[in-house]
């Protein structure tokens, strides 16, 4: 319905712009249209690959109708003259190729094609394409999904492994780093199964209040070898997080007199969960580092218990061994 729509008006606006009855539409037109409205993600689709791709190459085919006499001769270069062309422009289309090619064959001599119908055409279901990808509730230009958590790669990493690679892949590098996040979150998802976060957390959880004297929280830490411990206000609603780290860092100035409670020194925004969502959610989260601990809350908000890095490992470890001895039996 999209190309449809999209060939349709290009080819009435063109024709209604212009006056002569020659070349309202060229035929790689459809093979764009293809891309824009099949495949609208790839890098090959995008306004600026279709509209630059297609008037450069058309430019190169008109030079070449120019410079070589021999028409099948100069069809061959000017396909292999476009592509070159547009992968210095960073404009690659495929049906650049065609255009280029069109140009030879139709032997056509004045740059103006590259302008009409060409560039024009390719405008327009630029602008058809945009127009019905925001009706269907899609982005194009394409937009890939920010990160959501923290990776164990970056986008140095996937520029060196496409560098490595040695071959055009029809997908750009955020598409790569969404489907990989994509691929853990299933990864995970399949090796946890069903587990939530109320089947993990440790309970009873220590928790402190805000008036809590640093030294007291630092005795319960050590008394009870935890790492962390949560901060509550009023009806058990958590505010922060206080972690070892963060009272090392108080004794270490040998200051008493400053930051004496909790609240000088706690963590915040923290980073909570329900009882009830799935541990998958949180894996990537914990096991990248970015939170080794997280406050668990009821229907109500209230803390209700603790997760840790340590709990994922666990679930991890049983999961695995489940598992192997399934596909043993």
């Amino acid at each position: 319905m999209g190309a449809c729509l999209g060939i349709l008006f290009a080819g009435l606006v063109t024709a209604h712009l212009v006056a002569t009855q020659e070349a309202w539409l060229v035929a790689p037109l459809g093979a764009s249209a293809v891309l824009v409205f099949a495949v609208p993600s790839s890098p090959l689709s995008q306004p600026w690959s279709v509209v630059v791709g297609n008037t450069v190459s058309a430019l190169v085919g008109i030079a070449c109708v120019a410079l070589i006499p021999d028409r099948i001769g100069g069809a061959a270069i000017a396909v292999a003259l476009a592509i070159a062309v547009m992968m210095a422009t960073r404009s690659l289309h495929p049906p650049g190729g065609a255009t280029a090619l069109l140009a030879v064959l139709s032997q056509a001599h004045s740059p103006a094609f590259a302008l009409h119908p060409v560039a024009l055409n390719s405008a327009l279901l630029v602008i058809a394409g945009m127009a019905f990808h925001r009706l269907g509730g899609h982005h194009y230009p394409h937009r890939a999904p920010p990160p959501r958590a923290p990776r164990r790669f970056d986008a140095a990493d996937i520029d060196e492994a496409l560098r490595r690679h040695d071959e055009l892949l029809d997908v750009s590098r955020e598409d790569i780093e969404s489907l990989l996040e994509e691929a853990e979150t299933a990864a995970y998802r399949r090796t946890l199964g069903a587990l939530r976060c109320g089947d993990l957390m440790a309970r009873p959880v220590l928790q402190v209040t805000r008036s809590t004297p640093v030294a007291a929280a630092h005795q319960l830490m050590r008394k009870h070898a935890i790492k962390a411990l949560p901060v509550t206000g009023p009806g058990q609603q958590v505010v922060g997080i206080l972690t070892a780290w963060d009272v090392l860092e108080h004794l270490a100035t040998r200051q008493a007199g400053r930051h004496a409670v909790v609240g000088a020194l706690m963590s915040t925004p923290v980073a909570t969960a329900s009882a009830d969502q799935p541990v998958v959610e949180l894996a990537r989260l914990i096991a990248e580092g970015a939170n080794h601990h997280i406050p668990i809350l009821d229907a109500h908000r209230r803390l209700v218990g603790i997760l840790t890095q340590s709990d994922l490992i666990r679930a991890l470890h049983h999961a695995v061994h489940a598992s192997h001895s399934t596909e043993a039996s």
